[in-house]
């Protein structure tokens, strides 16, 4: 019976031919570590040029192609030096600055004519969703949101699980994830400052749970909010064995926990941590009135999921669990996932479709973001208020 179930969820694939007759002109804005793996997988694409980069610090741009093997790129000293450079022919860029700066490079790309692939967390306030979303309105180009995972296939099965209606109605769902110690500081205090990051472990592994489960469900409207934040251990100096200083540049938070109403009478009980005396809060679950699915936890969401998905259901009396394999092996590979996001995104500006990861999707998960953070500071429940764009 198990056979059965599962082969209701396979699909063909077939190999796409890409056409090389014209490159797409790339630059990246901010050269931090999570822009190599943008140039890497550009690199990977044969009908892409990377033409240009941008950093705030001197020389970094320079320093970063250079380490590729790249000195005929073009840098520049802000995002709006590049973008200005009418010369260049830009066809899209890939904003991977920090949090705080997400709105201001993309809204600024997007009024120059260009396609955008923005790195999540998508922006830091709803407010700055909005004028994103505004702005992509108003341009006609492409903005998609840098969430890979919903390219895994294993995250796929979870939408097409929901999506047969092996759940009957779905009315509850937890989720979440963290670590037990992992606070990003390998790269400085970007992560942690408020000046640059503006919400911590919420926007940088939260954002990923909630788009796999709000995805899974088809995206349904945020209502209310009640949030809880702290940071217990990133204000901790023992925390940084080498780095104690870097516990009073720490403002933003490492835990944080909601409960939220959803559209269609859903409840979605959350929790994240960078940092807790605990493995895991908790596997993610979805509760529906035929059937409910398990799937097993993992640090943030940014790959695939933590092991077999179980799916529970009754059948003619009999209470049944059917174990859904892992898809592929390394199908939790980080460069092949990126590789899926950056050609998914390439696809939809020369194919004229819809962004593969679309900013009406990824407002809700910025309002919810928003929401906990709001209600966290009011310490009440609060409505989610999203206006129209």
């Amino acid at each position: 019976m198990a056979d059965n179930i599962l082969d209701r969820f396979k699909e063909n694939t077939e190999e796409t031919v890409i056409d090389t007759s014209r490159r797409m002109r790339v630059g990246i804005i901010g050269t931090g570590w999570i822009a190599e793996a943008h140039l890497e997988s550009y690199r990977n694409q044969p009908d892409v040029e990377i033409v240009a980069g941008a950093d705030l610090v001197e020389g970094k741009a320079e320093a970063f192609f250079e380490k590729f093997g790249m000195k005929e790129v073009k840098c520049y000293r802000s995002h709006a030096e590049m973008l200005d450079d009418e010369s260049l022919h830009l066809d899209a860029v890939s904003i991977c600055t920090y949090n705080r700066t997400h709105a201001e490079c993309a809204i600024y790309a997007l009024k120059k004519g260009v396609n955008v692939l923005l790195e999540k967390p998508m922006c830091v306030t709803l407010e700055e969703a909005l004028e994103i979303r505004r702005a992509e309105k108003e341009s006609g180009k492409v903005l998609s949101i840098g969430f890979q995972p919903r390219l895994d296939e294993n995250m796929k099965m979870i939408k097409k699980i929901v999506e047969s209606g092996k759940l009957g109605r779905v009315y509850y769902i937890q989720t979440g994830g963290g670590r037990r110690r992992g606070i990003p500081t390998p790269y400085g205090t970007s992560f942690i400052e408020d000046k640059t990051a503006g919400i911590g472990a919420l926007g940088d592994i939260g954002c990923y749970s909630l788009d796999m489960v709000l995805n899974a469900i088809g995206y349904p409207k945020p209502l209310t909010v009640s949030g809880y934040k702290s940071a217990f251990f990133g204000t901790r100096p023992d925390y940084y064995p080498t780095h104690p200083e870097y516990a009073e540049k720490f403002e933003v938070d490492d835990f944080a926990a909601a409960f939220i109403r959803l559209e269609g009478d859903i409840v979605l009980d959350f929790r994240i941590a960078w940092a807790m005396n605990m493995d895991t809060p908790g596997d993610t679950i979805i509760l529906g009135t035929e059937g409910g699915l398990r799937i097993p936890s993992t640090e943030c969401w940014n790959g695939s999921v933590g092991g077999e998905m179980v799916l529970y259901q009754e059948v003619c009396g009999q209470q049944t669990e059917t174990r859904i394999p892992i898809i592929g092996e390394n199908n939790n590979n980080f460069g092949q996932l990126f590789d899926k996001k950056i050609r998914s995104f390439i696809d939809a500006i020369k194919n004229h479709t819809e962004a593969p990861v679309p900013s009406s999707q990824i407002i809700y998960n910025q309002a919810i973001i928003d929401g906990i953070f709001k209600s966290a500071e009011a310490g009440h429940e609060i409505e989610i208020t999203i206006p129209e764009c």
